[in-house]
């Protein structure tokens, strides 16, 4: 009974996190470029979390991709995001901060939350349980592993429409 648990932890495991991978210990980031993840650049809305998710993404300025993320549950601002994609050492790194709807921040002042980048395709860019996928010009998923109260985690997707 013991092992058969195990087994389907080990079958079922992948089901829930197919999109969202971690860099493997030992390796390093990739080498990539702003370039690589242009195409994320645009005004996105979805729907999450029982409402409306908006993502505003920069183009490429200054080694950095800076975006703004907004989720609304009946018509208010449940919190908010700020962060970017940077080159640094010539390769990519996610950062990001939350703020309540008040603009009261989660991570302490100088803490932020980070995602390095395991791998690139052509309409797909992966980092450490952060995945964007290009669907069309128009289209977008991006995936998210997120560790819940309880210890426990789960691969969220977010499907955005260019505004």
């Amino acid at each position: 009974m013991k092992y058969s648990y195990i087994l389907f932890l080990f079958i079922s495991l992948p089901i829930y996190c197919q999109n969202t991978i971690q860099l493997e210990e030992g390796l390093k980031s990739p080498k990539a470029s702003l370039e690589d993840v242009s195409w994320i650049a645009g005004h996105w809305q979805g729907e999450a979390f029982g409402g409306i998710t908006e993502e505003i993404w920069s183009p490429p300025l200054g080694n950095s991709m800076m975006f703004v993320f907004k989720l609304l549950v009946n018509g208010k601002v449940q919190f908010y995001e700020i962060g970017h994609i940077q080159e640094q050492e010539e390769t990519l790194l996610l950062q990001l901060k939350h703020f309540s709807g008040n603009l009261k921040g989660w991570e302490t002042k100088d803490e932020t939350i980070d995602f390095k980048l395991v791998k690139i395709e052509e309409n797909k860019v992966y980092f450490e349980g952060f995945t964007m996928e290009k669907v069309t010009t128009n289209e977008i998923n991006i995936y998210v592993l997120i560790e819940h109260e309880d210890g426990t985690k789960k691969e969220e997707k977010f499907n955005y429409k260019k505004l």
